[in-house]
């Protein structure tokens, strides 16, 4: 007669004590099996992980988080996944913790600070053992909690600045600097600028008053400035393009805040039979590899998105408690020359 599914319990939910009775072993060695903590021999691990696929266990990490000071839950807020950028440093922050019993649980912020603040605040109820965001910039209430938890706490992307714990990233100002010194040197001189608002976005704000300083030093301006109301994509980079150049068609070279928009800029030159870089200039930025591929590949700035994400887990694991000196890691960027600009 077939044995019947968590016999043990009957319609009950399994166990970890099912799973150690059904596997012969203690109820100690079956939950270091599920944690992947502490010297397991391969058999025994073997007839542990054959119980919980029997019973069809799902441990309770959240529960036992709420009562204790061994959480395994990561915190993770970013603000978009549907922005490439942030899918790149949680495939970072992924691929640390494979193989380690911690889990990420993803919060998205729409870059609302607010927003931010209210995912926090559900997120600390279940005790993280670490919190990693973007940016350094947060309510005055979020940066307390950041400041005062018995967490560890990662912030992503940006250096320049005051972190609660670590900060991993670059100087988004430095790479808007370097980006203005860069073209400079290439020769140009007509420079516009087409963008999303920068208001709620700090990097991207930092990047732009890099731009204008290098600029400034070769007394140069921003001959011209469009912007389009909210998030960044590749359909408005191409109607800011072509409004811009309606506006100053005199322009040599346009910087875009990303590569997404950038894009945009490369897909109304096709359609207005502009040849980038012989007559105008397009730079973006993040070194996306969609904007690698085109036929005449996007000169922009690497951003190193990947080991970002990977660094900040990396560190975090090293230590539960949180160190009296605070950590800055410059994982740095990258020109990419490109055959845009």
């Amino acid at each position: 007669m077939p044995r019947k599914r968590n016999a043990h319990r009957n319609a009950d939910t399994p166990t970890l004590a099912d799973v150690a009775r059904l596997a012969g072993v203690s109820d100690i060695t079956a939950s270091r099996v599920v944690r992947n903590k502490g010297p397991i021999a391969d058999a025994t691990r073997a007839k542990v992980l054959a119980a919980i696929a029997e019973l069809g266990y799902i441990p309770n990490r959240a529960a036992g988080s709420l009562a204790s000071s061994g959480s395994t839950l990561m915190s993770v807020l970013l603000p978009s996944l549907s922005n490439i950028v942030f899918p790149d440093v949680l495939r970072g922050i992924h691929t640390a913790l494979t193989e380690t019993a911690f889990q990420p649980v993803i919060g998205v912020t729409d870059y609302d600070p607010v927003i931010e603040e209210r995912i926090l605040l559900s997120f600390l109820a279940w005790q993280p053992a670490a919190v990693i965001l973007a940016g350094l910039h947060h309510t005055a209430t979020a940066r307390r909690h950041l400041e005062h938890g018995r967490f560890r706490v990662a912030e992503l992307m940006d250096i320049d600045g005051d972190p609660v714990d670590i900060a991993v990233g670059m100087s988004h100002w430095q790479a808007g600097y370097d980006t203005g010194k860069h073209l400079v040197q290439r020769g140009y001189r007509r420079f516009g600028y087409a963008g999303h608002t920068i208001a709620s976005d700090d990097r991207a704000r930092a990047r732009y008053d890099g731009l204008r300083a290098a600029l400034k030093e070769a007394g140069l301006l921003l001959i011209a400035e469009e912007r389009v109301q909210g998030g960044s994509s590749t359909l408005a980079g191409r109607h800011l393009l072509e409004a811009i150049l309606r506006k100053a068609p005199g322009l040599d070279v346009v910087v875009f805040p990303n590569d997404d928009m950038a894009m945009g800029g490369i897909f109304h030159c096709m359609h207005a039979g502009i040849t980038p870089k012989e007559q105008l200039g397009i730079f973006g930025f993040n070194g996306l590899d969609i904007g690698q591929a085109l036929p005449l590949p996007l000169s922009t700035i690497l951003s190193k998105r990947f080991l970002i994400g990977k660094t900040a887990a990396e560190k975090l694991l090293e230590s539960r408690e949180r160190p009296a000196e605070k950590t800055i890691i410059n994982t740095g960027y990258e020109i990419i020359e490109g055959a845009t600009a």
